[in-house]
């Protein structure tokens, strides 16, 4: 039995070191396996997997609000990428840049895209003449490169896996309501696939997206009380339109200016998934994320009509994303190696239960065992995941509201931070300065202004002047 337990012992335990933990579920649960390019991840077949249901399901709701899919090129030339000042000063310390091609230098050189607003800018600026081409509610599904200097897995790399919308409308208002739609979408995604629970909210001017007008950001809490952006969208108002020469003829035949919005989604939701669910046994993955829902393990599948049974059951169950782990492991083992993968759900069946006619559940996020008859299988392997998922949710809102604070003065929101780790609320006053210094003492940052106000207090946490915004305060990855 040690030898079956080898596969968890391997894993750090999160309490001892975090960080630690989380490399060892990526790696042990075969999601990712480090390449020969420095910062750079290759995802297996386990982790792209996962991907690929994300990727569906927000294709699935970006469809449903009249978006289509587009693909733009990857390089971008420096001169398209200098036509928006704020936007290149944002960006410029981690561009990477294509100077040859072949063994000739190139004319000008060429940005491995960071992100796509100028090359999409540049195409709309072709494309749109007419109020009668607008909106244009156009996505599209890439990579990007963004040389980061400290990397982790899914969280930081120097490329990862996106999807960018990138929209145009006739008026200010149009924008507005688009922006904060998408986030919207965003947020009921995370909470309904992903089980995680999110404060929707805007970011200060200081922490906006370089050139946008606003910036609205959906923020996670993860196990560690670290704070993780999970989604923005944002605002860029006639900015780009104008820097590119945007514009349509209005119904008056009157040349205007188009207002844009953007907004992205990328591969770090995989870590917020880890960190927000998994365990000490390794992943504990939401059944409608899950790219195996459902793992049928036969127990002494040596035994005349084990192995028959265990793939009997998979036809049973074939509503549902389900595999058999017919390998010449031990029970022991497969137990521990579907922990680790956080398959939702385990059906282990021997030669006793094929005579009592039953099959043991084992839920992956509470371990609990379930017997049942064979023949009400189905439909409580149903009932299972719809509880596991639901349950799931309300424990991280359970322990995203337990690990959010309030503080009132700079004393107790320091002491909040340094002892408590997790999400602390206060009011602010609008102004930079205090932004700085709060992150310059405490290492918080602010996480966003929600939807939903609270007045805490009248006075701003940091100077004492008056307040005009509640803010959730918190260190972040």
């Amino acid at each position: 039995m040690a030898k079956d337990k080898k596969l968890v012992e391997a894993i750090t335990s999160m309490d001892v070191d975090f960080a630690q933990w989380y490399t060892d579920v990526v790696k042990k649960a075969e999601l990712i396996d480090y390449s020969s390019v420095k910062g750079c991840m290759a995802i297996k077949p386990a982790g792209y997997a996962i991907w690929e249901n994300i990727q569906s399901e927000l294709d699935r709701r970006f469809k449903e609000v009249g978006v289509e899919n587009v693909y733009m090129p990857m390089f971008i030339p420096e001169s398209l990428l200098q036509k928006e000042k704020d936007h290149v000063e944002g960006f410029a310390p981690e561009v990477a840049w294509v100077t040859h091609g072949g063994l000739e230098p190139l004319q000008e050189r060429l940005c491995v895209r960071p992100t796509s607003e100028t090359l999409f800018c540049d195409f709309y600026s072709r494309e749109i003449q007419s109020y009668r081409d607008l909106p244009k509610l156009y996505n599209q599904w890439c990579s990007v490169v963004r040389w980061e200097k400290t990397t982790r897995p899914f969280l930081r790399s120097r490329e990862f896996l996106w999807q960018e919308g990138h929209t145009a409308h006739a008026t200010a208002e149009e924008a507005e309501a688009r922006t904060e739609q998408m986030l919207h979408l965003y947020a009921d995604f995370c909470e309904e696939v992903l089980a995680m629970p999110v404060v929707r909210g805007q970011k200060t001017d200081k922490e906006k997206f370089a050139g946008a007008e606003a910036t609205y950001t959906i923020e996670a809490l993860m196990h560690d009380g670290k704070a993780l952006q999970s989604g923005t969208s944002h605002n860029f108002g006639s900015g780009f339109a104008k820097a590119f020469e945007i514009q349509y003829s209005d119904k008056e035949n009157k040349l205007q200016y188009v207002h844009q919005t953007s907004w992205g989604m990328t591969t770090r939701l995989i870590g917020a998934i880890i960190m927000v669910h998994g365990d000490d046994n390794g992943l504990v993955l939401p059944p409608r994320i899950a790219p195996t829902q459902v793992i049928v393990v036969p127990v002494q599948q040596q035994k005349e009509g084990v192995l028959e049974k265990a793939f009997e059951l998979k036809q049973v169950l074939s509503n549902y994303k389900v595999k058999v782990d017919d390998s010449d492991k031990s029970p022991g083992w497969k137990f521990s190696e579907s922990e680790m993968r956080g398959i939702p759900v385990r059906v282990e069946i021997g030669p006793r239960d094929i005579l009592e006619n039953q099959a043991v559940l084992v839920r992956r996020d509470t371990h609990e065992k379930i017997t049942v008859s064979i023949d009400q299988l189905n439909a409580k392997v149903g009932e299972l995941l719809d509880t596991i998922q639901k349950d799931m949710l309300e424990r991280a809102r359970a322990h995203r509201d337990a690990h959010t604070y309030e503080a009132t003065d700079m004393d107790t929101f320091v002491k909040t931070v340094e002892e408590k780790p997790g999400f602390v609320k206060a009011m602010w006053c609008g102004c930079q300065e205090c932004e700085d210094q709060i992150k310059e003492i405490t290492g918080a940052t602010s996480r966003c202004m929600p939807f939903k106000q609270e007045k805490l207090a009248d006075a701003c946490v940091c100077c004492g002047k008056p307040a005009v915004k509640m803010v959730y305060w918190g260190r972040a990855y």
